[in-house]
């Protein structure tokens, strides 16, 4: 069974390596991808406000890149 992804669908995978933790957040609608690390012993509700906000800065970014691009097409 699939679906469409909805608005503001995050995915998150928490990987363990050594004495860290990568955290990857995923946007559902746009598949656009960052990561985070941190300690081990960091709860993991941290890490993930920390991708999260890491995710939300990045599609913040391209969206003001793509509307500053389709701006300058218009002269």
């Amino acid at each position: 069974m699939s679906r469409d992804p909805q608005p503001g669908e995050i995915y998150l995978e928490f990987r363990p390596l050594g004495q860290q933790v990568k955290v990857t957040a995923i946007d559902a609608a746009t598949g656009v991808e960052v990561s985070a690390f941190g300690p081990k012993t960091a709860a993991q509700g941290d890490l993930k406000r920390i991708a999260v906000r890491k995710l939300q800065r990045r599609l913040a970014r391209e969206a003001a890149a793509t509307a500053s691009s389709s701006d300058t097409n218009l002269y």
